[in-house]
């Protein structure tokens, strides 16, 4: 998901001024709705989700919609009675269980089904919600997400979805939460003659229906999380090119409005292959090759549905124009296709299990921004990029949200967790482990979802180093840690001040004009190796680290 619009900066607190700030906070409280959207009950891990096929019919005019979805599953246990997930605004008429309608109940936004008798664990079974209505339409996608309906230059109607955090049941029936992907998926959009839908995956085909509507048939043949799947309708035009990647040829499709045409095709052309070329040298292959890579131009302004990119940028370099780092770099790319494709990687193809862990989404999608700029103009730039980004930091609270409420964290999971990122790369000191590190996450958790601690684990054991004390203190805590040092009979002598016991990420330090050398502190006093340290030529490198520094 993209990031709110944040240009200001913000001065930090001092870290015992913010610790004092945030305990005088009012303590979050959650409700039975809320663990329900985002818990494990037995109902919801009772059973593993194998396919979906979504098919639905779009009364523009209404703003209604109606259809069905089918399900089909493996029984992961024995059981009589299973969750999925619906919003209460939207009725479910029937659900379908080998031409029977089965008894359901609603609580909340969810829906829970009663079988007639006992569904045996291995056993694979299928069955069908038809549902109708309104659905919610959004305030402002996609952070406050629902369907946008608009018009595009002509007058024609433009209409998309947009549901990241949410869910997916805002607007279509499904089991609702990250931990469990459908393999395949088939989604069927019928649509007033004369628009088209645009889905993830690739099209199968299109049928004219005798009520005036045509259906668009979509085919994906991986694995997707729900909040991915869209749809996208309008008077699209179509183009097309093909990208020769790691693994083979990969089709690039591009569905516009008409008036964007020329403008597509200039700025696709300036971003989309070589944003390909360095997200697969720094994460490895694009992960739906079989899918294929499209962006889709939307009535918001960004998502990263997989292989169907939705595109609201104004066809502008930067983030509506603006360069979010303040150094001239994000001046020189579009900032949704990169950000929002680099999701393709993490976010897609790596999801997260719970979305309190939705660091590992955007803190290294807003990472690749870094890597991307770097791939371009070289390592300096890309450092500067990271660097310039700072000024959007809050330290404002956690990044990891609480588990189970379907919460995330802080959006300092953005910019602060890319520095992070950044942090680990300079302390590891050998850019090739870090490339092999990056690529290997990639390849190991190849669409999986996953918890961030399986993150952690992965980066610590290739990086041969345990950055465990580091992670904690920058995704569980909001202050930064403060690097303490004093000269003591001729000696320097430092500690970390930090929240997390033990903290003790290696840092570089030198004398003004020398080399900088590294040297490990932690949070009890101890002799840095500096030869000819003073007071006054100390020098940290809080270029490439985001840290406090305090000399007494």
């Amino acid at each position: 998901m993209l990031l709110r619009k944040t240009l200001l900066l913000l001065p930090l607190l001092g870290s015992s001024l913010l610790a004092s700030a945030q305990l005088m906070q009012p303590k979050e409280t959650f409700t039975r709705a809320d663990s329900l959207r985002g818990g494990q009950p037995a109902e919801r891990t009772c059973y593993d989700i194998n396919y979906y096929h979504l098919d639905v019919k779009l009364d523009v005019a209404r703003k209604y919609i109606s259809g069905s979805n089918l399900f089909r599953f493996t029984a992961t246990r024995d059981f009589t009675r299973l969750q999925f997930d619906l919003f209460a605004n939207l009725e479910v008429s029937k659900v379908l269980y080998k031409g029977k309608a089965l008894p359901f109940t609603r609580e909340a936004n969810a829906v829970f089904v009663t079988f007639p008798q006992a569904i045996k664990q291995g056993s694979r079974e299928e069955f069908t919600v038809e549902y109708s209505g309104f659905p919610t339409i959004a305030k402002k996608a996609p952070w406050d997400g629902g369907v946008v309906f608009a018009q595009d230059a002509a007058g024609q109607p433009w209409v998309a979805t947009a549901c990241q955090g949410v869910g997916a049941s805002i607007w279509w029936p499904n089991k609702d939460q990250q931990a469990d992907e459908v393999d395949s998926m088939r989604i069927s959009v019928a649509v007033p003659a004369g628009l088209k839908d645009v889905s993830n995956g690739r099209l199968r085909g299109t049928k004219k229906l005798p009520d005036g509507y045509t259906r668009f048939d979509w085919a994906v043949r991986n694995p997707i999380n729900n909040y991915d799947v869209a749809l996208n309708v309008g008077n699209y035009a179509h183009f097309s090119d093909v990208y020769q990647g790691e693994s083979g040829p990969l089709t690039l499709d591009y569905w516009v409005l008409p008036e964007n045409l020329a403008k597509a095709k200039t700025q696709f052309a300036a971003n989309v292959k070589p944003m390909l070329k360095s997200m697969e040298a720094w994460f490895g292959p694009y992960p739906w090759y079989r899918d294929g890579y499209k962006l889709v131009d939307a009535p918001h302004l960004g998502m990263e549905h997989q292989s169907a990119v939705a595109y609201g940028n104004k066809y502008r370099n930067g983030y509506l124009g603006n360069d979010r780092s303040n150094t001239g770099w994000g001046d020189k790319f579009d900032f949704i296709i990169i950000h929002e494709s680099g999701h393709e990687w993490f976010g897609n193809s790596i999801t997260t299990k719970d979305i309190a862990d939705m660091w590992v989404h955007e803190s290294f999608t807003c990472y690749s921004e870094g890597l991307f700029v770097e791939t371009q103009y070289g390592k300096q730039a890309g450092q500067e990029y990271l660097h310039g980004q700072r000024r959007n930091i809050q330290n404002d609270g956690p990044i990891i949200g609480p588990y189970g409420v379907n919460k995330e964290g802080s959006g300092d999971m953005y910019d602060k967790g890319a520095s992070m990122l950044n942090m680990l790369r300079t302390a590891i000191n050998d850019d090739a482990k870090w490339r092999n590190i990056l690529r290997g996450l990639g390849k190991t958790f190849y669409h999986q979802t996953v918890t961030g601690q399986q993150v952690i684990a992965y980066i610590n054991k290739e990086a041969g180093r345990d950055f465990s004390r580091v992670f904690a203190q920058y995704l569980q805590h909001a202050e930064l840690p403060v690097l303490e040092m004093r000269l003591e009979k001729g000696q320097l002598l430092g500690r970390w001040v930090a929240s997390v016991p033990g903290f003790d990420l290696p840092v570089r330090v030198r004398t003004k004009g020398g080399e900088y050398r590294f040297v490990t502190p932690t949070t009890k006093w101890a002799v840095l190796d500096l030869p000819g340290a003073t007071k006054d030529n100390v020098e940290v490198d809080t270029f490439n680290y985001y840290v406090g520094v305090l000399m007494d």
